[in-house]
């Protein structure tokens, strides 16, 4: 399977400056009563029984994993639930799932207007993570903070939510990432679409069907509607990011009445195709590499892909391209191959405040040390120390697979494979394309989404932000989904992925008047990244 998913997208899950330090120093409980009439009203009376639970909050050292995880959940000022939902909206009376939750109250108790859902991305970002980072960062706006119980869910088969998506264990994702997948003849792609398939057969063996049926953003939008009744609330407050947009413009659709406010910020046009989205993505990550070159070249000390950035491409390709063939050494034994040198490069290119990094993981490269290139690939796949993988990345495929157009047609494969390798050819292994069906090929279920035009009649105002020089999510997809939901836009000029709740005060300044007061932004803001 490609190392860089070329379906969509995940976010840095707004902690990339966090994490990127790691790269280089190597109970009581409380309930919540079930959902007031108003805030139930509208619900499917079959579905009553969910939109009237009570959550019993405690303790979130139960969704730990990791000591990272312990320290991170046990952080004072935070609870945890479970919202029950059931698998099938078809089939409310069959089986269930469950939702894992996280809060952060609200500093300002007397003045809190609700609660503020929030969601990372992805697919496959942890929501609950997430909403801890935020609830105990000092850039988040203190407004926000002191108005909103900060909420955060790990969408159906993410996390710590049951059933969870798993298809690899910790050794095959492990071998996934040292098969290359780069030979382009018959033989080649037959061997990389047998390993797709024997993927998928991972997923329906230790998923099953019926789940992997129910994980897209379709349903995703309906637990978050539940769990919006049962936090009290009468309209929704969200701010997602990345993928976390699909789900604010999915829910918007389908319950618009249910919405007070919407922040959406690194757009997925929900109208574009996947070959499109595919090949815009792509040409995202070579502005941001041109982008990292330009600002390379720039710095006192001596740029390793040198002083000219229209050569830089080819001076990466140098380097990467022999670890197709033979893999560098790398840390605790390990080497680092064609994939994971991809993969970690794309990783810092989120942000350009991993440049640094960025540029000292190259320059180790050239002197055949794989090692910062290796740990940046790691926190993409969200691979910890002693070697054990999250499902988000297996998340990721399982619910892209639903969301996204199969594409099963051998010559549009071909045509979106030559295209990305014109747009970005900081990622052509100069063989040629290799033009298997990816693991949505074969996917047991059909997807449950299609490229559409919203109808979003009676969603009040909603707001979108989008950087010029996200390479994820590019700008122009924030411009149509804008228009698409009838929204205001905030431009942001800058070189990352997604932009708002992190520190900037011309973008945190007016999500924060929109989220606490409703005000819009003016027409035709356009704020500046540091």
């Amino acid at each position: 399977m490609s190392p860089v998913p070329r379906r969509t997208l995940r976010t840095p899950l707004g902690i990339l400056a966090v994490l990127l330090a790691a790269v280089l120093t190597a109970a009581c409980t409380t309930s919540t009563s079930g959902a007031s009439a108003e805030a139930a009203a509208g619900s499917d009376p079959a579905l009553k029984s969910f939109y009237d639970q009570t959550l019993s909050w405690g303790s979130c050292a139960q969704f730990s994993s990791s000591a990272d995880e312990e320290k991170t959940f046990t952080t004072p000022g935070l609870d945890c639930a479970m919202l029950r939902v059931p698998l099938d909206y078809a089939d409310p009376d069959g089986r269930t799932a469950d939702i894992a939750v996280l809060r952060h109250k609200a500093t300002d108790q007397a003045n809190r207007i609700g609660s503020l859902l929030v969601n990372p991305g992805g697919p496959g970002g942890s929501g609950i993570e997430f909403a801890a980072s935020l609830g105990t960062s000092s850039k988040t706006p203190a407004a926000v903070l002191a108005r909103f119980d900060l909420v955060g869910f790990d969408p159906r088969g993410v996390g710590a939510s049951t059933p969870a998506i798993d298809c690899l264990d910790d050794r095959q994702n492990d071998a996934e990432r040292a098969d290359d997948d780069t030979d382009p003849s018959p033989a080649g792609v037959a061997g990389t679409e047998a390993e797709n398939k024997r993927f998928v057969q991972g997923c329906v063996s230790k998923t099953g069907v019926d789940v992997l049926a129910n994980v897209g953003t379709r349903d995703v939008v309906k637990d978050m509607d539940v769990l919006r009744a049962v936090l009290g609330d009468r309209k929704l407050t969200y701010a997602g990011f990345s993928y976390g947009t699909r789900i604010g413009s999915t829910y918007a659709e389908a319950f618009p009445q249910n919405v007070r406010a919407l922040v959406l910020d690194g757009a997925l046009d929900p109208q574009q195709t996947t070959i499109d989205r595919t090949i815009d993505q792509n040409a995202g990550f070579q502005g941001a590499f041109d982008a990292f070159a330009t600002w390379c070249a720039a710095q006192t000390t001596p740029c390793p892909l040198g002083q000219d950035p229209a050569k830089a491409t080819t001076v990466w390709l140098s380097l990467v391209r022999p670890l197709i063939d033979d893999p560098l050494p790398a840390l605790a034994g390990r080497t680092l191959g064609w994939n994971d040198a991809q993969t970690g490069i794309s990783q810092a290119l989120y942000v350009s405040a991993a440049y640094p990094i960025l540029s000292r993981g190259i320059a180790d490269l050239a002197r055949g040390n794989g090692t910062i290139l290796l740990r940046l690939a790691d926190l993409y796949y969200d691979r910890d120390a002693k070697g054990h993988y999250s499902n988000m990345l297996e998340a990721f495929t399982a619910i892209s697979c639903v969301d996204e157009q199969q594409i099963t047609d051998r010559a549009q494969i071909d045509e979106q494979n030559r295209k990305v390798d014109e747009v970005a050819p900081f990622r052509s292994t100069g063989k040629g394309p290799v033009d298997a069906l990816d693991p949505c090929a074969f996917w047991p279920v059909e997807p449950t989404s299609r490229p559409h035009v919203p109808q979003v009649d009676g969603l009040p105002p909603t707001v979108v932000v989008s950087v010029t020089g996200d390479p994820a999510t590019p700008y122009q997809a924030g411009v149509d989904l804008a228009t698409a939901l009838g929204g205001r836009l905030i431009k942001v000029d800058g070189e990352q992925h997604t932009a708002s709740l992190q520190g900037n005060a011309c973008v945190d300044d007016a999500v924060t008047a929109y989220l606490t007061d409703l005000t819009l932004p003016a027409e035709g803001l356009e704020c500046r990244l540091s």
